[in-house]
């Protein structure tokens, strides 16, 4: 892997716009087991706003679109959201024409536990009419395929939550979420692939869904929407897996996790107001 090459998309930038559709809230909310919440549109309704279209013609085996363009053309097959932080300056509406800014900002390379990892951050600055809403980091990560992910993460030892509620992930919520946000990523909704092809024991639950459930968790436990909100993925899920939103006191806001019903966390998060 040429690092000095993928290092040369460094300070690339993307601006993109999309226009929050009433039938956008309604399905999201749909999607989420939730009512459309009034003028306001849903808090990480973002992520599903002019996302990638590329043409058919123009997909890896994966469903993701063929390595190069905005992205650095990693040559590790398995791609996944990592994590990352959102900064709430301003509520997104429904009728808003959303711009978004993107820049890479950095890609390192590091030797991992199932070898090697290349790590791309983006910076996405979000903006209406009215002006910024939302800045995010966003924290991609490349790894090959040698070993195959488990389905049973080991367990940690985590602290009592104060808060917890059962969820539950099945194909045709992974399928309407990856729908809403384009997302032809073939681990969420092709069981044979994901099995066959990248060697997961089940379908993979989109990080940035277990983010945005636990987002809303944050938001309902303290009535009020952070200011900002920082999330990491630490163990894959699958569909098959029961687990819970659990969130807990902390000095500076509220600590956040997935938990599945073996003990294990899938992703960390902290919310600050």
């Amino acid at each position: 892997m040429d690092v000095d090459y993928l290092r040369g998309w460094i300070g690339g930038r993307e601006t993109v716009r999309d226009i929050i559709t009433e039938r956008l809230v309604r399905e999201y909310a749909a999607m989420m087991d939730n009512e459309p919440g009034g003028a306001e549109a849903p808090l990480a309704l973002h992520w599903c706003l002019a996302p990638p279209a590329a043409k058919a013609s123009e997909l890896g085996p994966d469903g993701h679109a063929a390595r190069g363009g905005f992205l650095p053309p990693v040559p590790l097959p398995r791609r996944m959201w990592a994590g990352g932080q959102l900064n709430f300056q301003n509520r997104l509406r429904v009728g808003d024409g959303v711009k978004r800014v993107s820049k890479i900002f950095d890609v390192t390379v590091k030797e991992g536990r199932t070898g090697v990892l290349c790590f791309v951050t983006l910076q996405h600055e979000i903006s209406t009419d009215t002006g910024l809403a939302i800045t995010e980091r966003q924290d991609l990560v490349y790894r090959p395929l040698a070993v195959a992910p488990s389905g049973t993460a080991k367990p940690d030892q985590l602290p009592r939550p104060q808060w917890r509620r059962a969820r539950k992930a099945d194909p045709v919520l992974l399928f309407r979420y990856s729908a809403l946000t384009f997302n032809g990523h073939r681990i969420h909704y092709d069981r044979p692939y994901a099995t066959a092809a990248e060697n997961y024991p089940g379908l993979v639950v989109h990080g940035p869904l277990q983010a945005a459930w636990l987002l809303d968790f944050a938001t309902e436990i303290k009535g009020a929407a952070p200011l900002q909100f920082s999330f990491r993925g630490v163990n894959p899920l699958f569909d098959f897996q029961s687990f819970e939103l659990c969130a807990r006191d902390a000095d500076d806001g509220l600590q956040l996790w997935v938990q599945t019903s073996e003990g294990a966390r899938t992703m960390d998060a902290k919310a600050q107001w």
